[in-house]
This record gives structure tokens, sequence and C-alpha cells, in this order.
């Protein structure tokens, strides 16, 4: 079923377009400011968002032609795309409109590091995800647990997937993939692949009731967003099982609060109910980990702590405090480490331990 919500917008911005030009006016498109000094962290909804400040980018003016000709024409092409109810990838997309323009050697699109930021410019202007307008990025989630979902024509039990589970689609939105039957508590999100597998050959979510999904390292789109429609359409907590290290950290703060990158759309994203999990330094004494098995701090991982500290959304004490520990010990470690206590210590022990007694950071 075609998106008629991104096709009514996108025929809007030509109509508006054709006004400027019937009028004789210089034709122009309005876009959301992306930069640091539009972007700002959110109180009410807890999450990293766009301000208000906008510019504009007029065909007349020699400096934006060219990125405005390439505006309009990626916009055309997505609605010819929704129009003809298919979907492409941003990959696609950059093909379609690579041509030369009539009359001159110039070419439309040179690569598509022109094309991405424009398509952000438009879902940033239209308030609609890529997804929404028929759009698909390259994804690498999967995900285990008690739900069916629909997908298309076809029903898929996703707690009959096997040691691989269900890989997580490029869009996830509920006009294609219908979320049913679900019989979970809560969902965790798992840093790494590695250990997602081992929770799922474990069947942690069969015994424990929840869902497993892993974004194998930082997470696409796709899982953020089918992980914000748990937690908001079958109030389910999310649990973050990251490293203890300041990319794990950012991965959970990207997932909880969003990415600057991504302010634009982070309603859409984020998921501000997320709690951290595990693991953290504290966690070293407190199950008695060997301290063997950490990794002594870099510079770059100094210099990131510190840049944490001044986040907003880690300013709690809890956070403040683990941070702290970090740097005052000098190291980081890896949800691997605990393998060291016994290869299923993760899945049978510590997991279970900390849901139990409700051992997290906010």
């Amino acid at each position: 079923m075609r998106n008629e919500k991104s096709l009514k917008e996108l025929e809007k911005l030509g109509q508006d377009t054709l006004k400027m030009i019937t009028k004789k006016e210089p034709p122009y498109v309005e876009l959301p400011v992306r930069s640091l000094s539009n972007i700002f962290f959110d109180e009410k909804s807890k999450t990293i968002k766009m301000g208000d400040k906008t510019s504009k980018r007029y065909f007349l003016n020699t400096a934006h032609t060219r990125k405005y000709a390439q505006t309009i024409s990626i916009a055309s092409e997505i609605k010819k795309i929704i129009k003809e109810d298919a979907t492409i990838s941003i990959r696609d997309l950059y093909y379609a409109l690579k041509h030369t323009l009539k009359g001159s050697k110039e070419n439309l699109l040179e690569n598509q590091s022109e094309s991405d930021p424009i398509l952000e410019d438009l879902e940033a202007t239209l308030g609609l995800l890529r997804e929404e307008l028929n759009l698909t990025a390259s994804t690498k989630g999967v995900i285990a647990g008690s739900l069916t979902v629909k997908d298309g024509k076809d029903i898929i039990d996703l707690g009959k997937m096997g040691s691989g589970g269900w890989g997580v689609p490029s869009n996830v939105e509920p006009e294609t993939i219908d979320i049913k039957n679900v019989d979970a508590d809560f969902v965790l999100f798992i840093e790494k692949d590695a250990v997602w597998k081992r929770f799922n050959e474990d069947k942690f979510w069969q015994k424990h009731k929840c869902i497993i999904i892993t974004g194998k390292g930082q997470p696409a789109r796709a899982e953020r967003r089918l992980v914000q429609r748990f937690n908001k359409e079958f109030n389910l907590p999310v649990y973050a099982l990251m490293d203890a290290d300041p990319w794990g950290f950012y991965i959970y703060s990207v997932i909880k609060r969003g990415s600057i990158s991504l302010s634009y759309s982070e309603e859409k994203l984020a998921t501000p109910d997320t709690k951290y999990i595990g693991l953290t330094v504290s966690d070293v004494e407190k199950y008695k980990i060997p301290d063997n098995v950490t990794i002594k701090l870099n510079d770059e991982d100094t210099k990131r702590i510190k840049e944490m500290k001044d986040y907003p959304w880690f300013k709690n004490k809890a956070w403040q405090n683990e941070l702290d520990l970090m740097k005052k010990r000098n190291y980081k470690l890896e949800l691997e480490a605990l393998s060291r206590k016994g290869i299923r210590f993760i899945t049978e022990e510590y997991l279970p331990d900390k849901i139990k007694n409700k051992d997290f950071l906010p």
C-alpha cells in the first residue's frame, strides 16, 4: 500500500514551488538548519531535537542552484516511487538520478555523498522518515522472541527462526510490519551479535519472557524504530546490555535519547524509557570479575568520558559516579569478559540477578 501521507507532503512541496514560479517569484525550498547551533536536548520529550531555525535554498542564487535542483529532482523521483507503490534503496535512488543535465556537461549528482544529505534535508523538511518515503537502507539487526509479525502477506513466527533469528528489515513502519501476538514482559537490546547469539542459544527470551534484539554494534534506524514501537504500542520496558566502555555507553544514549545527526527524527526513533542494565565497571567487584579481563583506557576513552560527563542526559548522579569510577580505575571491559565466570554466567546468573534486583542505570 503506497504511503498517501508522504505523497501528499511531496505534492504540497511541488505545488508551493509551482505557485512561486506562476507568480514570477524566485522559487526556493525552506529547510530546517541541521547544525549544532539548532540542536538541543528537550527536557519534555527527553530526546535530542532540532530547533526551529530555518534557511532558504533559492534556485536563482548561484551558490544554491545545484543543491536546489538536486532537492527538487530527488523529491520528484521519490514521488514517482511512491506512486508506483515500490521501494528502492538510497543507492538505487542515487543511480536513478545520476545523469548529465540536458544541454550541458554538468551532472546532477557526482556521487552518493551529494544525494544522501539532500535526502536528509527532505526528511527534516517533510517531517518524515526515509522509510515513510519508500526508501530502504542497509540493516544488520536480528531479533527473537515469542511474537509474530505480518510482513506483507507473510506471517512470521519469531520464536521459530532458529539460531540466526529474524533479520530486521529496513522498513519497520506499521504499514509494512504488523506486530502481533506479543508475549513478552520486556525488550533486551544487546550491543553485540556474539552476545545476542549466546542469549538466543540459551533461549533466554523463552525462559525470561522477553524479546532479544541486537544492532550488531551501533544500531541502524530500523532496530531503534522497532524497539520504540514495542515500547509505545505494547508498553514494554527496554533494557540495554552494552560493553562497559564509552562506546557502549554512547550506543545506549543513542537508543534512549537519540543522536545529533538524526535530531530531526528522534521522536520516531528514540526510546526515552530505556534503562541501562549493564555491563558496568562497578560490576567488577559486585560479581567478582577477575581484573585480568579488564582493558586499560586509552587517550580517546578518557577524552570521551570527559565529553559524556557534560551531556545533559548523563548528568544523573548515578551516571556521573559510574563515569568517575571508570576514569579512576582506568579500565573498561567487554561483555565477553563475563565468560571468564562461565560460558552461561551472563544468561543464567548475571542478567537474571540484575533484573530481579532492578539494578539499572537511568
